[in-house]
Formats: structure tokens, sequence, C-alpha cells
């Protein structure tokens, strides 16, 4: 017996002995510690409710194991709101958390998401110690989501701005808000990618993160291990309305120089040369001569735009605007859109299997050209329509607004039903589709509907799509039995 516990006690001896502890205590003291974070910028977080119109219909959409709160928030940032139709009940006052924000000066200043104080008929703003105010809307910008609010206080406790530049992937981030009404809630996790570009988000190179970000969290701060500001949380990608494991973030130098805009003029003014453009995959790096898959294809030019004015032509591939490279299409919109209107830029193009440098001046985007262009006049009421294989409901454009948006033909897009699979929106323009390389302009609701029926419930289609000052190819995957 005492041979054995000799044995035992000499194992344990040799085990300790080659037991990396100090590894493992260097280990322990390199996680990171979030408290003397949250101990100093906690307090400059705040939470955002607002008092709003709404109107109910019977009911709210149930999902189980989700409070209405929740699913009301996911459905107003998520899902395009719809026009109120007939039944529906008188409008009333209903008040509802929304997301966070962050004080950004002393005098009350404070950064949110726009999508947040949308429609809102009273904000409310609540510090940690309970203390309560009202806002106004300074001004807010939808195209990046970020909205500017104010309310009378003064020596508030503000945040400090980190360079989101300088981020790196891997780079521990700290997320406060309040997700689904939750008040300074911390979150952690990692800086995933960086300039991410999302779906109709042209303007905006987010931050990616596995942060746990919620519905609640949007408009707080993504800190850096610095305690400085470097991103709002605005968007998770998720199917079933919760974290799944992607949040993205603007960046704060997009931000600050949106609330500058919107603080000393009330609105944005972004720059736009007047051409429509596509990425440039490998195949056509190679057919076009390029060294590498980079730039901007374009796909036309706008007549008596800045782009035709420079000279610019279709098949031109753009690899660099005002000094700054061009690496994808997505980049293209979002240096642009940064360049003041009226402002002389180097425009650097590659055309024939050779760079060609042009001058450019930069002109100003319409905000909503095709939503105020293809309101009036429309030839078809289409209210009562129903929808067609995409679960989409279009209408004609008339001469007057085809005109104005220099086309030939064209559908507006009037109605989105919850279950179709086309990703577009109301206020979309259709202007062709193609399938099995069979190119078709469309010009009336009748022979796009014709096309459809025509097709097998699994084909596959893309749809050419005008929004705003931009044109991209939606790729369709499947059709319902009948419209």
């Amino acid at each position: 017996m005492n041979a054995v516990r000799a044995v035992v006690t000499l194992w344990l001896a040799v085990f300790c002995a080659a037991a990396p502890a100090p590894a493992l205590s260097q280990a322990v003291r390199e996680l990171p510690d979030f408290t003397r974070l949250v101990d100093d910028q906690g307090n400059a977080v705040v939470n955002i409710s607002t008092t709003q119109a709404v109107r109910r219909s019977g009911a709210a959409p149930q999902v189980p194991g989700i409070e209405d709160e929740e699913v009301l928030e996911f459905f107003r940032r998520f899902i395009p709101r719809q026009q109120p139709g007939p039944g529906q009940g008188p409008r009333q006052p209903e008040a509802r958390s929304l997301g966070s924000g962050f004080i950004i000066s002393a005098d009350g200043y404070i950064l949110t998401n726009a999508h947040v104080v949308e429609g809102a008929d009273e904000i409310n703003v609540r510090f940690t110690d309970k203390r309560e105010f009202k806002a106004k809307v300074i001004g807010a910008d939808r195209r990046t989501d970020i909205a500017v609010i104010k309310i009378e206080a003064a020596s508030l406790p503000a945040v400090k701005f980190g360079d989101p530049t300088k981020l790196k992937v891997g780079e521990w981030v700290v997320a406060i808000g309040s997700p689904f009404g939750f008040e300074n809630t911390v979150t952690a996790g990692i800086v995933s990618a960086k300039g991410r570009s999302l779906p109709q988000e042209n303007f905006v190179p987010f931050i990616q993160t596995d942060v746990a970000i919620n519905p609640g969290n949007s408009g707080g701060p993504l800190f850096n291990m610095r305690g400085e500001v470097v991103g709002i949380n605005s968007q998770i990608y998720s199917r079933t309305g919760g974290f799944m494991g992607l949040s993205f973030a603007i960046p704060i130098d997009v931000a600050l120089d949106i609330q500058k805009q919107l603080r000393e003029k009330g609105r944005v003014s972004r720059g736009r040369i007047g051409v429509v453009i596509q990425e440039v995959t490998r195949d056509l790096a190679t057919s076009f001569g390029l060294d590498r898959p980079r730039g901007a294809l374009v796909n036309s030019v706008e007549k008596g735009s800045p782009a035709d004015k420079a000279g610019v032509e279709a098949t031109d591939i753009i690899v660099s605007f005002d000094g700054k490279q061009v690496e994808g299409s997505s980049d293209l919109p979002r240096i642009v859109g940064s360049t003041r209107p009226g402002s002389q830029s180097a425009l650097e193009v590659w055309r024939k299997g050779k760079t060609q440098k042009l001058n450019i001046t930069v002109a100003e985007l319409q905000e909503d050209r095709v939503a105020s262009s293809t309101t009036p006049g429309r030839s078809k009421p289409q209210a009562e329509a129903p929808a067609n294989r995409l679960g989409i409901v279009v209408g004609e454009l008339s001469a007057e607004q085809r005109k104005g948006l220099g086309v030939t033909g064209g559908l507006v897009v009037t109605d989105v039903r919850p279950d179709s699979k086309a990703d577009v929106r109301k206020g979309d323009v259709l202007l062709t589709m193609v399938h099995k390389g069979q190119h078709t302009e469309l010009k009336t609701v009748e022979q796009f509907n014709k096309l459809l029926a025509g097709l097998d419930k699994n084909s596959v289609i893309t749809l050419q799509v005008r929004r705003g000052e931009s044109t991209a190819f939606v790729t369709i995957s499947g059709l319902t039995d009948k419209g």
C-alpha cells in the first residue's frame, strides 16, 4: 500500500512539474478585461424609445417565444413598411423601445441609427442613472442609416472616437446597448472582416463582427479595447430575427462625416458621376486584358452626366477615382458619394488594353429620384392588382416618367408580398429580364406576367433593376405555381 502511495505521489509530482503553469497563468492574464472600459464609457450610452402613431390591424404578428415589442422592432427594421389598407384601425399613439445611442458632445448631441427614430412623434432618451430627456431630431440620413438627435442638457459624459481604419481583423471589440430593452447590456467579440458591402447599402464599408447584437442594440456604439468608439451597430444577418454570429457596424469616420453635414446643413450632399457599373469577374478581367479582377466595369453612361462629359465610355473599367484605388465595384459608389459635388477629380480607366486618365467634375446625387418620378401619373393603378409568379405587383411607367429616368421601357414595383423570393423593393424599376441568355426589355405588365407564366417552376431568371441612381442585376431562383 505504501509502495502504491509512493508511486502516486511521484506521478503527481512529475505531472505538476510538467504542467505549463506559467503558460496557463500568462494566458489567463492575457484574456481581455472589459470592466474598466465599461466603467469609463458606459455612462455615455443611452436607451432610446419613441412614441409613435401607428395603425393597428387585428393583431400583431406572432412568433413563438418572442414578445410583441421585439417582433415590431424586427419587422420595422428588416421588412419594408406596408401601406395601411382598408379595414385597419385608427391611428393611436404607442410607446415602444427601439434602440440605443451614445453622446458625442457634452452639450447633448447624440448619434444613433436613422431607423431608430424614423417616423417618431416623440423621442425619449434615458441614461444609466435613470434620468430621462425629450429629444429632437437634428437630421437623419437613410442611405447610411445615421441620425443626430439633441437633448437640452450640459456637462454630459461623451465618448472618445477611434480610427476604424486601424482596426485589425481578429481584434477584440465591445458593444453596449439595449437588446430587447435590457439597458446597458455589454457584449464582446472580435472584428470578423472590414469593408463589407451589403445588398442595397452602397455607401457604407461595414465592419463585420461576431459581437452578439440583437434588436435594441441598433444605434449603440462599438468600442475598441482602448475605449474608443470605432463604429455604430446597425444591422445583423439573421434568419430568425435574433443574433446568429453576423453583426455589422457603420465605421465611425463615415458616421462623423454624415453628422457634421446634418448639423451644418440639415442634409447630406453626395457626389455622382452618372454611370451604371458591375463587378469585374476573373473571366471579364481576362477578356479585357486586365492583370487581375479589380475595378468597376461601366455598363452604360448617362447622357449629359459628368462621366459623359469627361469622356467615360461603356466597357471602360474604372480602376482609380480621386487617387483612391477601386478594388471592387462596390468601392466606387462609396468613393464618389463621399466626394463633394462640384469638385474636380482624377479618374483612371482601363480601356482597350491600356490605362487612360480623365478629369471629371462631380455632380450632386439627387435623393429618391426614382421614388419621386414614379409616384405621379401612373397610367394604370395597381393597388388591387394580383401578384405575379415572383410575388410582386408591378405597374407601367408613363411616358413622362420614362423620359425623366432616361429609359424606353420599364415597370415600377408597387408591392412586394412577404413570401416573395425577389430581392426588390417598392419603387424599384425593372428594365429587362434575362432567361437562358435571352434578354427581353420589359414594357407592359401583361408582357412581363406572360413571360413569367411560360417558365418552369424551377427556372432561374435575372432582372435588371434600377434603384435611385444605380442599376443592378438581381438573380431569382424558383417561381410560385401561380401569381
